[in-house]
């Protein structure tokens, strides 16, 4: 007789509980190894320095869907994601590797206009493609990125190094990919029901960019070091700016306090979500993919920051079981809770 044995789903674990479940598994027998699992990027001594490790891997259906992504873009984006991850450790990358599995339905045409994206991104991040791998899939198009960077030891920033007091920061602007998916997915529908016309994106021609193309803040990375500044976390906003902060302060123990009135987002973007009844802080917090930087800072940078236009302050760190919280345009205090995209 079969045992019934009781199972957790993936679903219900979720990509992040997931990733915990398996790193607690994970054994580090190599004293280079400095930081595994649970950060941006791996670090790894090398002479001297540190070595930043990072892989991603985007799925056909899951993470993009061809009928609008142009696949130079999409060879493009793919690159873009992995160097948030090394600009995240406040690091520089140099190198990357492309592996890729597709299905019969791709043409050399289709592969050379995949890696015409690939090779411009490495061009204007100044890394190296050295290597990768291919197969055949069954179904659709799987790509698979790696990172590698560098950083000086006594510049590397990790999600952990939040204290409280330091003030939270954040580049860019926020929801503006999540908004440009969704005029995406509105043209989608309306080139299947109506072949014959037109897409309408130039209107929307910033936060659709936002979405197919967009680019790794190297120039934050850069300025901190004309600077001298050296943040006390800091996380790639990938999956949504409420996931990112709570990362932030599980990993360094601290809460966090930001304001919705202080919360950076295009004004498109803004107001094409009232058109789509969506809450324009609900795109902030929880849209995902804008690939900014979100950083804690001691207050004695203050000054060397609040002048540059692409840094926005937006709360500040306090000591843990004080909840991490948002307070409203009206003033009130809602928990943060963590509604972005899930791969799971």
């Amino acid at each position: 007789m079969f045992e019934n044995i009781e199972r957790t789903s993936l679903e219900e674990l979720g990509e992040f509980g997931l990733i915990d479940h398996l790193g607690r598994h994970a054994r580090q027998v190599n004293s280079a190894t400095v930081k595994g699992i649970g950060d941006d990027a791996a670090v790894v001594q090398v002479d001297g320095r540190y070595m930043l490790l990072s892989t991603d891997m985007l799925i056909e259906q899951v993470h993009f869907d061809l009928v609008y992504t142009p696949l130079k873009h999409l060879g493009y984006k793919a690159v873009v994601v992995n160097l948030s991850d090394i600009y995240a450790m406040n690091g520089t990358p140099t190198q990357i590797t492309v592996s890729m599995a597709l299905s019969s339905k791709f043409t050399l045409d289709a592969v050379e206009e995949l890696y015409a994206g690939i090779n411009l991104a490495c061009e204007k991040y100044g890394v190296d493609l050295v290597g990768g791998d291919t197969s055949s899939s069954h179904r659709g198009l799987y790509l698979s990125l790696s990172a590698l960077g560098t950083v000086d030891p006594d510049k590397v920033v990790y999600r952990s190094g939040a204290k409280p007091g330091e003030l939270l920061c954040v580049t860019g602007d926020l929801g503006g990919a999540y908004m440009g998916l969704q005029v995406l997915e509105r043209e989608k529908r309306v080139f299947l029901e109506h072949p014959e016309m037109q897409p309408d994106l130039e209107t929307h021609a910033y936060i659709v960019g936002r979405q197919l193309r967009p680019e790794a803040r190297k120039d934050i990375v850069e300025f901190f070091a004309q600077n001298g500044i050296v943040p006390g976390s800091m996380i790639d906003v990938s999956d949504g700016l409420s996931s990112e902060i709570l990362h932030l302060s599980k990993h360094s123990g601290v809460d966090f306090v930001i304001y919705e009135d202080k919360l950076p987002i295009d004004q498109d973007a803004y107001q094409l979500a009232i058109d789509f009844g969506i809450d324009p802080l609900t795109a902030m917090l929880n849209g995902g993919e804008d690939y900014e930087l979100l950083f804690t800072l001691d207050q004695k940078y203050f000054d060397l920051v609040k002048n540059n236009p692409d840094i926005t302050v937006i709360g500040y760190a306090r000591e843990s079981g004080m909840h991490n919280q948002v307070i409203s345009k009206s003033g009130n205090a809602h928990d943060l809770i963590a509604q972005g995209w899930k791969a799971l």
